[in-house]
């Protein structure tokens, strides 16, 4: 018989000194322990696929907690009948006394550790889909606050403002547009579309400002000459 642990942490930034720890405090030798950096949503990973082949029965396989042998319910429930029930190893859960395939191999012990590990399972999966949640919203609140994420857009042309009123007003086509601004025609119209929706944002947020008796400004101008503008009120 041959011990082996794994380990699993999602990202390449995350700590995975606890679950050492845990590993070695079970005496699992430290050449048999299998460490990913991946997500938990599947079990396509390289050293879990390396552990898995080299698994022979009567091993024992340590884990931390069931999360990290993974957060897919479906996947989790597979992968633990396949591990004991097809390769014949026991697993240990350190983290969950109960799941622990050496003790309470009668009708009972079996049930309870079936039932523990469902709804552990269900847990794993539902913390991922709130921590996929969490980073959705956490997305659309950086960009409502005008955070930038990917490469920064290159600046655009002096020209772009006047010849983004000339071409929407139905002067020149995308293509001229385009051509007069250096510019790719799909990276003029999406840019258009982008400086468009920026346009309308601002406009939205100025509505809900009390009125101070300012003409509104028309939507397509530049930045430059909107400033010009509301200066001249104020004069």
């Amino acid at each position: 018989m041959s011990v082996y642990g794994y380990i699993r942490v999602s990202t390449r930034e995350q700590n995975d000194d606890r679950q050492w720890i845990a590993l070695r405090q079970a005496q699992v030798p430290a050449q048999n322990v299998y460490v990913d950096r991946q997500s938990g949503k599947d079990f396509q990973r390289p050293e879990y696929k390396r552990l898995v082949r080299r698994l022979r029965k009567d091993d024992l396989l340590y884990i931390k907690s069931i999360d990290r042998l993974g957060r897919n319910y479906e996947e989790i429930l597979v992968q633990w009948r396949f591990l004991t029930q097809e390769k014949d190893i026991d697993i240990v859960v350190l983290d969950m006394p109960l799941l622990d395939t050496r003790r309470g191999k009668d009708l009972l012990g079996t049930f309870l550790a079936d039932v523990v590990l469902q709804i552990l399972s269900f847990v794993a999966e539902n913390e991922r889909e709130n921590i996929r949640q969490r980073q959705a919203e956490g997305i659309a609140a950086a960009k409502a606050r005008g955070v930038q994420f990917g490469r920064p857009s290159k600046p655009l042309p002096e020209n772009f403002y006047a010849v983004h009123r000339t071409w929407r007003s139905g002067q020149i086509t995308l293509r001229q547009a385009a051509e007069l601004c250096h510019m790719n025609h799909n990276t003029f119209y999406y840019r258009a579309r982008r400086y468009e929706d920026e346009q309308r944002a601002q406009l939205m947020v100025r509505d809900e400002v009390p009125r101070t008796g300012q003409p509104p400004v028309e939507e397509g101008s530049p930045p430059s000459a909107r400033e010009e503008g509301e200066g001249s009120q104020n004069v």
